[in-house]
């Protein structure tokens, strides 16, 4: 992860592209499925407050190790002091969010995939974890009673929508897309 998190690298994530907002100091984020924290690190790095959200307790334990390690670490200790995890339902976190974040970042696990090209390591370990999303309504409901500026949704480059809801407006990029909500306060 290091070299993407370099100012120049950086600023070409599809992520932080998606995330940022002009005139925003101090931009706080909510990473709702934070998985292993990939996501929320390039925010973090990117200059935002992260709080990351993780509802396994095995994924969440190696998370919160990662975390730890990241701080000792001089290149990532930065990034990693604007990283805040809670283990738990974000639905209900979400909900009951009275911070009012810049963003938030839906990363649901994808969809069931066709093709016979088997993915990532860390990707199997994650799939074998964690349950696909049972409710991606309900998901991005939730992310919109927060009152958000922005949600920010992961999905595959052909996949679709979250919830068949259509978004503002996506960034595409060879494999993924961000769908990206833009609201109102």
């Amino acid at each position: 992860m290091i070299p993407r998190l370099k100012p120049a690298n950086l600023n070409r994530e599809l992520l932080v592209k998606a995330a940022k907002m002009k005139g925003r100091e101090d931009p706080v984020a909510i990473d709702a499925t934070a998985g292993l924290g990939e996501d929320s690190l390039l925010l973090a790095a990117a200059g935002f407050t992260v709080f990351l959200h993780e509802r396994n307790p095995v994924i969440a334990a190696l998370l919160h190790d990662a975390m730890a390690r990241a701080s000792l670490d001089p290149a990532l200790a930065e990034a990693a002091k604007r990283m805040h995890l809670a283990v738990g339902d974000s639905v209900q976190a979400l909900r009951e969010c009275a911070c009012h974040p810049d963003v938030v970042l839906l990363d649901p696990m994808f969809p069931g995939r066709n093709k016979s090209a088997a993915v990532k390591k860390k990707l199997q370990l994650l799939q074998q974890l964690e349950r696909p999303c049972d409710d991606e309504r309900e998901l991005l409901d939730a992310a919109f009673a927060a009152h958000p500026l922005k949600i920010v949704v992961k999905r595959p480059q052909k996949g679709p929508y979250l919830a068949g809801r259509k978004p503002d407006y996506s960034l595409e990029g060879k494999a993924i897309r961000f769908d990206c909500f833009a609201l109102a306060r």
